[in-house]
């Protein structure tokens, strides 16, 4: 698939993908492994697929161009949906240079113990391809990984980002002016609410890094899902805000449940919410029942989360220890909390719960409320009046 007339789409679209890194991603809409052929007065390779279609993707690849024209390969980037193709490619062209940063190096012999011709890079080397233009690199630290890096390329003033602005997103159309917008966008920032939000501090300032470098930006060629060619500084813009401590009018309510309890408050609270403000978005999720990475997407978008268990045999339930443990590490800045659940003879759920919230970053409202046994209409009461201070605390 051509993208202009000397850069084309070599990659994969994987169709039947629904989970990623392993099980720790859900991949509703399958997803893409974008690989592109520079063709020039040098042949330039940007990245690879997945190692699955490696075979696939090389025999392709060879109806596209003579592997021995190949003058370079660029890995952007070292984990394996990217480079998983490279030990087939590097078969037919073992002494062919492969730039990318130190970090790289190191990332891709730990994968794949070969000691292949590589040449570190770092922010502002280049190569020159021909015909007046040059492959300019941008190193990309931490986003998401240490070894992660942009290439540049002149002339056509491509920006090829790699993980950065990407989706797991399959579709035909590969463009994101010819694609659903609300699936988009809707990929857009689960991507970035489940891998990227941890690194917010390191997209601001590699975003400002890049904008002063005052390139101009025709194409952004991600390395999944669609590429940016309508207004493609549209998803710049989105990463700015999503980076600032982004929250929408929105407060989630995540609960557990084992005979109905916290089920109920759950939704008595939301009664209360609603109450005392009509035009918040309140969402209900019940955690065992609710993709996590989905989850985790509400989570970024609310301004306030209120998370609730039945107490387990002193503890909590697995589900929402699990959800506890992802929002740890996804260090979510600027949001309230709650914790509420019920019990039957000693309610340790809450201060667990509120102890964790807090750990992870959370400004917690109060000290949370728990129910015995099953809710009755007092404890009802108590719920819609708890609902009521978190709408008038926002």
């Amino acid at each position: 698939m051509k993208i202009t007339n000397n850069v084309s789409w070599v990659g994969k679209i994987d169709w039947e993908l629904r989970k990623f890194h392993g099980n720790e991603y859900s991949t509703h809409k399958g997803s893409t492994y974008n690989s592109y052929l520079i063709k020039e007065e040098k042949n330039v390779i940007i990245d690879t697929v997945w190692k699955p279609f490696a075979k696939e993707y090389v025999e392709k690849l060879k109806k596209e161009i003579d592997l021995q024209k190949i003058d370079y390969v660029v890995a952007n980037h070292a984990e394996i949906d990217h480079s998983g193709a490279l030990p087939e490619l590097m078969h037919h062209i073992p002494d062919v240079p492969i730039y990318c940063t130190k970090n790289a190096v190191t990332s891709l012999k730990g994968h794949y113990h070969k000691d292949w011709n590589f040449v570190p890079v770092k922010t502002g080397d280049t190569i020159d391809v021909g015909n007046g233009k040059s492959l300019v690199f941008v190193e990309m630290t931490m986003l998401h990984w240490p070894d992660s890096m942009a290439s540049y390329l002149t002339g056509d003033n491509i920006l090829f980002s790699n993980d950065a602005f990407g989706q797991h997103y399959a579709s035909e159309y590969m463009f994101n002016d010819l694609v659903d917008q609300n699936e988009l966008f809707h990929e857009c920032i689960k991507y970035y609410a489940n891998i990227l939000t941890p690194f917010s501090p390191f997209v601001t300032k590699k975003i400002h890094e890049v904008l002063e470098m005052k390139i101009p930006i025709n194409i952004i060629a991600t390395s999944h899902g669609v590429i940016w060619r309508d207004n493609p500084v549209q998803i710049v813009e989105k990463y700015l805000a999503w980076a600032n401590k982004y929250q929408e009018n929105q407060i989630t309510i995540l609960y557990d449940t084992m005979w109905d309890g916290t089920r109920i408050m759950a939704e008595n609270i939301a009664v209360g919410i609603k109450k005392a403000d009509d035009k918040v978005n309140i969402k209900l999720f019940n955690v065992s029942k609710t993709d996590k990475n989905d989850i985790i997407s509400e989570i970024f978008k609310s301004k306030t989360v209120l998370l609730g268990s039945p107490t387990i045999n002193k503890g909590i339930s697995v589900a929402i220890a699990g959800l506890l443990e992802e929002i740890e590490g996804l260090q979510f800045k600027n949001k309230k909390a709650v914790a509420f659940g019920s019990y039957g003879w000693s309610g340790e759920s809450i201060i667990k719960i509120t102890n964790a919230l807090e750990k992870s970053g959370f400004a917690m409202i109060n000290k949370g409320f728990k129910c015995l046994w099953n809710p009755d209409d007092d404890s009802i009461q108590q719920c819609i009046s708890l609902g009521v201070e978190v709408a008038k605390s926002q």
